[in-house]
C-alpha cells in the first residue's frame, strides 16, 4: 500500500529510486512526508489509537531491518518505522549528516505525520541518531531503547583495535571516513560490500537471504546511497561534539533501554550509557550478533515491550 503525506513536488506513491524496488508489509502502509525540506519514507501501521513505537535502522539496512519485529509490535502499538536520509527511498541531501541534524529531519518528519509523543527503538546508526534525538526532544519521548551501537562521544570507542581477533567489528569506521576511496573502491561492487557485513557480523551467516542482501545493496548503490551511507560516518566527530555540548547542559532523564547482544559489537550498552542517563537498564539477547532484529525478532519484541510497559506502569 502507499499513501503520501506533505510533499507537493512529486506525485503520490511515486517511487523516485527506480532500481530500489518498494517492498510491502502486510498491514502497514508506505508513506512520505516533508522534513525540513526534504523527503522521508515511513512504514505506518498498527492501530492509529494506540500508543507509537518509532522504528530506526542502520548501515547497510533500511526499515526493511525492522520487517519481522513490526507485525507483533503492531498488535499492541501504532508503528512507525523510517528510512533515514540516505536510506532506502527517502532523499539522499547534500547537507550535514551529523547526528543532531538528522535528529531534526526525524523529529520534524513524525510532527508531519501527527506524532505527538512516541517510544524510539533504534539500532547501529539509527542508535547514533535516536540518542542524538532524545538529548534534543526529551519533551517528545516516553523514553528510548539502543541496540549495539557505537555512538559518536558515548559508547564509540576512541581507538580502533589492531588485534585480528577484535578489528573485523570496527575495521571500517576507520575505512569509510578517508576521502574519496571508499567510493572508489565500493562502486559498482556494493552486494560484495553488503554482503560481508550481513554474513560475518551475525552470528548465524545464514540470517539474511540473497533477496535482503539485493534490496541493502540496491540501497546503497541508488544515487546518493553510498555517499550518504559514508557521510554518518565522516560526520562522527562533529556528532560527538554536539552530543557532549548538549551533555553538559543536562544528562537523559527519560527511561533508556540498552540492549546488547551476546556476540556484538558493544558488550554492555546500559554500562556505556549509564554515565549520560539517570535511568538505564540494559539486557542482553542470547544467539545474536550485531544484526540483533533480523536474527532475534521474538526476542528483540519481548524485551522491547516489557521495557515500555514498565515505562508506562512507572
Amino acid at each position: 500500500m502507499t499513501d503520501t503525506a506533505i510533499d507537493p513536488n512529486r506525485p503520490p506513491g511515486q517511487n523516485h529510486f527506480p532500481g530500489l524496488p518498494l517492498r510491502d508489509l502486510a498491514g502497514f502502509t508506505h508513506r512520505w512526508v516533508d522534513a525540513e525540506g526534504i523527503r522521508l519514507h515511513a512504514v505506518e501501521g498498527g492501530g492509529s489509537s494506540a500508543p507509537t513505537v518509532v522504528l530506526l535502522a542502520g548501515f547497510p539496512q533500511t526499515w526493511w531491518a525492522w520487517h519481522q519485529a513490526m507485525p507483533r509490535l503492531a498488535e499492541r502499538f501504532h508503528v512507525i518505522a523510517i528510512d533515514l536520509p540516505g536510506q532506502g527511498h527517502s532523499d539522499r541531501p547534500q547537507g550535514s549528516y551529523d547526528t543532531h541534524t538528522v535528529a531534526s529531519r526525524v523529529q520534524a518528519a513524525l510532527t508531519a505525520l501527527n506524532v505527538s509523543k512516541y517510544w524510539l527503538v533504534a539500532h547501529d546508526i539509527g542508535a547514533c541518531v535516536a540518542f542524538s534525538l532524545a538529548l534534543r526532544y526529551q519533551d517528545r519521548l516516553h523514553g528510548v531503547a539502543l541496540l549495539d551501537a557505537g555512538i559518536p562521544g558515548i559508547t564509540l570507542p576512541d581507538t580502533i583495535p589492531t588485534n585480528p581477533e577484535r578489528a573485523w567489528k570496527t575495521w571500517h569506521l576507520a575505512f569509510h571516513v578517508v576521502p574519496e576511496l571508499p567510493e572508489t573502491l565500493l562502486t559498482g561492487r556494493e552486494r560484495d560490500y553488503v554482503g560481508w557485513f550481513l554474513r560475518v557480523k551475525t552470528l548465524s551467516p545464514n540470517t539474511f537471504d540473497s533477496t535482503d542482501i539485493d534490496h541493502y545493496a540496491a540501497s546503497i548503490a541508488a544515487e546518493g546511497g553510498l555517499r550518504a551511507s559514508l557521510a554518518y560516518f565522516r560526520d562522527a566527530e562533529e556528532s560527538a561534539r554536539k552530543n557532549q555540548d548538549a551533555l553538559e547542559r543536562g544528562h537523559l532523564t527519560i527511561p533508556v533501554l540498552g540492549i546488547s547482544s551476546s556476540h556484538g559489537s558493544i558488550p554492555d550498552m546500559a554500562a556505556a550509557l549509564s554515565p549520560w542517563a539517570e535511568n538505564v537498564t540494559g539486557v542482553v539477547i542470547p544467539d545474536a550478533g550485531h544484526f540483533i532484529p533480523d536474527e532475534q525478532p521474538d526476542a528483540t519484541v519481548d524485551e522491547l515491550t516489557a521495557f515500555i510497559d514498565q515505562t508506562r506502569v512507572g
